[in-house]
């Protein structure tokens, strides 16, 4: 696993703390990574506008995606201002260290 550290770009926040989210070194997409980052921040993936490697590199394609190295901090720049239509809260299916499997079983 690539272990990447990942926030929302928003300077007028005092605490902006990093997440750490995992991705499988063998789906290192531009897609996954902003579908992982979004669930992990509850954020609608429609309002971000660009993911940036810090401290001023904007991904863009898969290749960006795969020379990433652990650790690497990354911002997600939102395009919507609106904290109301910004942030969702997860599904249950869609939450971190939700097992589908488990919600399967029968009596």
């Amino acid at each position: 696993e690539l272990v990447l550290k990942v926030r929302i770009q928003n300077p007028n926040l005092r605490e902006n703390d990093f997440i750490e989210i995992e991705l499988d070194r063998q789906e290192l997409t531009y897609k996954e990574l902003l579908q992982v980052s979004c669930r992990e921040l509850g954020v609608n993936p429609e309002h971000v506008q660009k993911i940036r490697k810090l401290p001023n590199t904007m991904l863009r394609k898969d290749k960006d995606v795969a020379r990433l190295q652990d650790f690497q901090e990354l911002e997600l720049v939102l395009t919507v201002s609106d904290k109301n239509l910004l942030f969702r809260a997860p599904t249950l299916s869609e939450r971190s260290g939700y097992n589908k499997k488990a919600s399967e079983l029968t009596y």
